[in-house]
């Protein structure tokens, strides 16, 4: 059996395909992005404030891995109003974003392993949710090549 994590991820995957489809012919005039920072920017804007109303937090490049980028949301939209009982453990319904997230990168042509990650914020009683972007290596060369 999946773990739950996967299964909202695959749900969010379905998701995010027709978003991309849905936004790049009412914003964009079927025009896809072709860039990384193109389709980072198209997804920490647009996409977000078709889903959840506002643009996100922050978009923000690794400074550990150049293949790596992460959304960060105070108060992700599915994380407020779901209590996760405590035998799930770090169970995290941002996993279902992350999903999106993937299915928007990988049906624009930008393979990436996404996941959803909880950051204590200090001070605060809820975490903030990262959602990690980890590019394929084939993203990171073709960017390099178009300079």
């Amino acid at each position: 059996m999946q773990g739950r994590s996967t299964m909202l991820e695959d749900a969010g995957y379905a998701v995010g395909a027709r978003v991309l489809e849905l936004l790049c012919h009412r914003e964009k005039g079927n025009r896809r992005e072709t860039r990384l920072l193109g389709i980072l920017s198209f997804i920490h804007s647009t996409v977000w404030k078709v889903l959840f109303g506002k643009v996100a937090d922050s978009l923000e490049k690794g400074t550990e891995h150049e293949d790596e980028y992460m959304i960060s949301e105070k108060e992700l939209l599915v994380n407020r109003f779901i209590s996760v009982p405590k035998d799930m453990g770090a169970f995290n319904c941002g996993a279902f974003v992350a999903g999106i997230v993937r299915g928007v990168l990988d049906n624009a042509g930008f393979p990436a392993v996404v996941t959803a990650h909880f950051v204590p914020i200090e001070g605060q009683q809820r975490p903030r949710t990262t959602i990690l972007i980890k590019f394929a290596g084939e993203v990171i060369q073709r960017e390099a090549r178009l300079g």
